[in-house]
């Protein structure tokens, strides 16, 4: 196998394009984890952002209000999963299993309802107007790539380096603590959901706007749960997570490469297999944790 079919500047690019996605929604569970809670309904989310991301691109050739549409929605979703975890409190894993299954449901109703068609989107007038972008080497590249390095950093500093970072944190490890001082835990925790709303807003319309232009079924394609994995692997920490989400986007991309050599049902599956191999490697360094401890 010819290792420069594999290490060469398309494979860096599409590394680079197809890992925004996660970095994005993973920012997004991150700030709920941040808080004491795991949002695995990013997914449904991002599905449901790259819907409005398109819709809004479409009906006012402008995407700007795509984005405006996606973050509306992103907002929205996180809302209602922070009323019912933090206000009623439901189980936050079948809250988030509800909320995926509820996303994919609702846009290819939406779908098959608005512009009356099914499988993926294609306006019979006006076209869906993608996000700008700029070339490098040949490749473009969304404006959302640099945006969300830029997004990483900031998150990086709002956790570590701020009061509201702390008071995010220890809403989730010592409610009562952050009580004690006159501080609500319920009201991080409500801005942690709001946040993880946001982001996965952004991840949907990069999904819709800049990676690709147009809107198919179920787009997401569980990168939402890639994500997760990606912020359990790195510790909730931006710039780890950023580098769990780069090494997911050269496997993925890497497997393109190789669709010339192996079956591509089978490469198609290297993202997701490269997904659990980092939660076993998560699992056996947490089992020799507790063994050195005890």
């Amino acid at each position: 196998m010819d290792l420069g079919a594999i290490f060469n500047l398309s494979t860096l690019m599409n590394t680079i394009n197809t890992a925004t996605i996660v970095v994005l929604a993973g920012l997004g569970c991150l700030m709920t984890d941040q808080a004491g809670m795991m949002c695995i309904g990013i997914d449904g989310m991002m599905t449901a952002g790259a819907f409005a991301a398109v819709i809004g691109s479409w009906l006012c050739s402008s995407w700007i209000m795509g984005l405006v549409f996606a973050l509306a929605v992103g907002l929205l979703l996180g809302g209602f999963y922070g009323l019912f975890v933090i206000r009623y409190k439901s189980d936050e894993f079948i809250i988030g299993v509800a909320l995926n299954i509820f996303a994919v449901a609702i846009t290819t109703f939406l779908l098959r309802s608005i512009p009356g068609q099914s499988g993926s989107f294609h306006p019979a007038t006006g076209a869906v107007v993608k996000l700008p972008s700029f070339s490098i080497a040949g490749s473009n590249v969304s404006i959302m790539v640099p945006l969300s390095w830029l997004l990483v950093a900031l998150t990086w500093l709002l956790v570590y380096r701020t009061p509201l970072g702390f008071w995010l944190h220890a809403s989730g490890e010592h409610p009562e603590s952050l009580r004690s001082v006159g501080r609500s835990p319920e009201r991080m925790k409500y801005l942690g959901s709001l946040a993880c709303g946001l982001f996965c807003g952004l991840s949907g319309a990069y999904l819709s706007l800049g990676y690709l232009s147009t809107f198919t079924e179920n787009m997401s394609a569980s990168q939402g749960y890639v994500a997760v994995a990606c912020v359990i692997f790195g510790r909730s920490n931006p710039v780890y997570v950023f580098l769990a989400a780069l090494l997911f986007g050269f496997i993925d991309a890497a497997g393109q490469r190789m669709q010339g050599i192996v079956d591509p049902t089978l490469t198609a599956t290297f993202p997701y297999i490269g997904t659990i191999l980092m939660m076993v490697i998560l699992a056996v360094r947490y089992t020799a944790m507790k063994k050195k401890r005890a």
